[in-house]
């Protein structure tokens, strides 16, 4: 059996741990530079608050129905993620996290355990200790345990945050209940296709033969289709290196000027080799994008990305940062306003198996160069030694004019409590 344990509109409640004048109330998370709604709690779901939704547009909604706007604090939900993660992972020594609310339990041996007390003794257990909100869904298969996971949440009041499918009965109730779009691993293209065949439900999904299943949504969408039917196909995935590293961000204002784009690609790219060097790897290819502001339709619209396969396999600031700006510099088109930018390495080797090059390598010199950079930026704080293609007085920051305190990462935003 699996257990899949989701917590409950996550950044809202970790919004509403440290303040619990917000319970009930509606509120909503913004995602990077304050740009769009990312996670929303059940009362603004209520509203009709639309995922993904423009903030700009949504000022007016926010304003009448008295929502609580934030800006995204990663430093808070990514330390209460560990927190949740760390306590999840006593109950079982088989875990995936699969997001940063979401772990899988593979419950193997636990036949004589009363799985639903166990359950509930989890969410007791992870509310006690951070104040999170979770529902768990128990399953023969990782799919099946997502589906109960979404009955759980559904019908909290009634399955007590716990639902189990351990019998034929339930699982086919389950899937007849479960539309084919919020079926685990069914995206958008998939769901049009299939809705055009008249398939509905993951239970019609079922009904469909293996040899199509295979045909049409390849050997990923058998696998979904078994695990569905109960067939174990997936099982907890031990951790693996990155099969590749972005860092992309959005401007505080708009760059018309190729230099100004040129130092956030540097920053970027710098970014992509910290990463890497963090996982012992080297990339082989590089990806350079750059788009203009789609909400701005009264400006005239622009977006193209180039991969370069690299001569060589590295994962140094000095080269990934020249690497990423030639391949800037074949992209950027004058008389536009660009808005967001990236960098995304690929195609990774590990740092002690690259293959080398008979007439051109990475210098030598920049794996010492590296690692006094690293120990540096670790012991006095990232961003202490840049590279010359970067500002060297601009530390990346995001408009975050909504930004609630770090409580548990930072010692002036520590709560005070007055006896």
């Amino acid at each position: 059996m699996y257990a899949l344990i989701d917590c409950n509109n996550f950044y809202a409640s970790c919004e509403r741990v440290f303040n619990p004048a917000l319970e009930g109330k509606p509120i909503v998370v913004l995602s990077n530079n304050d740009g769009c709604v990312v996670a929303r709690s059940n009362e603004a779901k209520a509203i009709g608050i639309p995922m993904g939704a423009p903030a700009f547009e949504c000022e007016s909604i926010f304003k009448n129905n008295h929502v609580h706007v934030f800006s995204s604090n990663y430093p808070l939900y990514s330390d209460m993620s560990h927190r949740v993660m760390n306590i999840l992972s006593e109950f079982s020594p088989d875990v995936e996290i699969y997001s940063i609310d979401e772990i899988f339990l593979k419950l193997k041996g636990f036949e004589l355990f009363d799985l639903q007390t166990y359950g509930e003794e989890m969410r007791l257990k992870v509310k006690k200790w951070t104040g999170i909100p979770t529902c768990i869904g128990i399953a023969p298969t990782k799919a099946l345990a997502k589906a109960a996971n979404k009955i759980a949440k559904k019908f909290s009041e009634k399955t007590n945050g716990v639902y189990i499918i351990n019998n034929d009965e339930k699982r086919t109730k389950a899937l007849k209940w479960l539309p084919i779009e919020d079926v685990w691993g069914i995206g958008r293209q998939y769901t049009k296709r299939l809705k055009k065949m008249g398939i509905v439900s993951a239970f019609d999904f079922t009904q469909l033969s293996d040899h199509y299943v295979r045909k049409q949504l390849s050997i990923i969408g058998l696998r979904l289709k078994h695990e569905l039917e109960g067939k174990e196909t997936l099982d907890i995935e031990s951790y693996t290196i990155k099969k590749s590293i972005a860092t992309t961000r959005s401007f505080e204002k708009n760059y018309t000027e190729i230099n100004e784009i040129k130092e956030r690609v540097s920053s970027f790219a710098v970014s992509c080799a910290e990463k890497l060097r963090k996982q012992n790897s080297c990339c082989n290819e590089l990806m350079v994008f750059i788009h203009t502001n789609f909400f701005r339709k009264n400006l005239p619209q622009y977006n193209r990305s180039i991969v370069l396969k690299l001569p060589f396999p590295t994962n140094s600031n000095i080269e990934l940062s020249k690497f990423a700006n030639h391949a800037l510099e074949q992209i950027f088109i004058p008389g536009f306003s660009y808005k967001k930018a990236g960098v995304v390495v690929m195609n990774l080797s590990q740092e002690t198996n690259k293959q080398l090059n008979i007439f051109q390598n990475s210098n030598p010199k920049h794996v010492p160069l590296m690692k006094v950079v690293d120990k540096i930026n670790s012991t006095y704080g990232n961003n202490k030694v840049k590279l010359a293609s970067q500002d060297l007085k601009k530390n990346w920051k995001m408009k975050q004019e909504k930004l609630s305190p770090r409580y548990t990462t930072n010692l002036d935003d520590i709560i005070t409590i007055n006896t």
